[in-house]
């Protein structure tokens, strides 16, 4: 295993690692739209107030990692996304906002705006980060010089916009489960049927989008077939998709929560292996795809990247360990709560 391979994998780590801890905030944030009473509301908000920030490091650790090692990825897919990324941007400083604003005046007017902007800022990245992954699996119109030859308006084609509904529904139930472990009574109640019910708009959607795959970007099972890791993946999707109803029924809601953060990562880790060793596949030629050969920056520049990865990772997931260890269980509202 190359320096160059070994980034593919530790890219793939980071945003394995956002999309299962920042995708059930996003998810609560979603639910938070239809979320009607103000006591359940602010549980919503205490439940991922403590945790959604450094969540987020994911998601910078795993945009620096990928500027550092694949320069010219980055570039790209930035200038491809460009708009979409704004949107994104403000959508997630939006949400932030409103986490730390909405308690701040006693108004139910107040009240109701940043709960709009929490869960809207919420819902639009769910969709986006989907619709951005579809256009990536499908592959982007790349010319020789590795510059985007696309439009905002052919990124909304309809395969990337089933993936961006995958991602959608995925978060949700993702964040039920995780809302199972942080609310007690109706509400708890509510987030196990909510659960149940994602799990099944998630399947029936994951196997439309996967026949969809197989027009839409057949490369991705070149070779895949005959990779052992591909298997292993699959076991532990098609595993996890059965685990989670199981769990929820008995009431063994962490259980739940890990079979979903398995799901994601399993899917996740079944793109990857697609994709490999492709970074953005061309759909105007195979022959410019970005690679983790191509696009990617020097041996000196990845060995010394490798060297501070292997000392910041462990302390990223120290510092995650630690905070929810120390902020597990129920949400109990306080005077001081959000």
């Amino acid at each position: 295993m190359d320096l160059n391979t070994i980034w593919f994998a530790l890219v793939g780590v980071l945003i394995a690692g956002y999309a299962v801890l920042d995708g059930f905030d996003l998810g609560v944030g979603t639910l938070h739209l239809f979320t009607k009473s103000n006591d359940e509301r602010r549980i919503n908000l205490n439940a991922i107030g403590p945790v959604w920030d450094g969540n987020e490091v994911w998601l910078l650790t795993g945009g620096g990692a990928l500027f550092a090692a694949f320069p010219a990825v980055y570039a790209t897919v930035f200038s491809a996304f460009y708009l979409a990324l704004m949107l994104v941007l403000t959508a997630l400083i939006f949400r932030a906002v409103s986490i730390e604003f909405r308690g701040k005046v006693e108004s139910e007017s107040w009240r109701r705006f940043w709960d709009w902007g929490f869960g809207l800022g919420s819902l639009l990245p769910s969709i986006l980060f989907g619709v951005a992954v579809g256009n990536v699996l499908r592959g982007l119109p790349i010319d020789t010089g590795m510059a985007f030859k696309g439009s905002f308006i052919g990124l909304l084609n309809p395969y990337s916009i089933l993936i961006g509904l995958v991602s959608l529904v995925l978060f949700v139930m993702h964040g039920a489960i995780y809302m199972t472990m942080k609310c007690d009574g109706s509400q708890r109640e509510r987030m196990v049927k909510v659960a149940n019910g994602g799990w099944m708009v998630f399947v029936v959607l994951y196997l439309i989008a996967t026949i969809a795959t197989i027009f839409a970007a057949p490369h991705l099972f070149d070779g895949s077939l005959g990779n052992p890791l591909f298997w292993v993946l699959l076991v532990l999707l098609v595993g996890s998709i059965v685990f989670i109803p199981m769990m929820l029924k008995a009431q063994k809601y962490f259980r739940a929560f890990l079979g979903s953060s398995a799901m994601i990562i399993a899917m996740i880790g079944l793109a990857a292996v697609g994709m490999f060793p492709n970074l953005v596949p061309s759909s105007i030629d195979p022959a410019h795809s970005l690679t983790i050969y191509n696009a990617s920056s020097t041996p000196r520049t990845l060995t010394v990247m490798l060297i501070v990865a292997l000392i910041g990772m462990p302390i990223v997931i120290a510092y995650t360990a630690v905070i929810y260890r120390v902020f597990k269980g129920k949400v109990v509202i306080t005077p001081e709560s959000y």
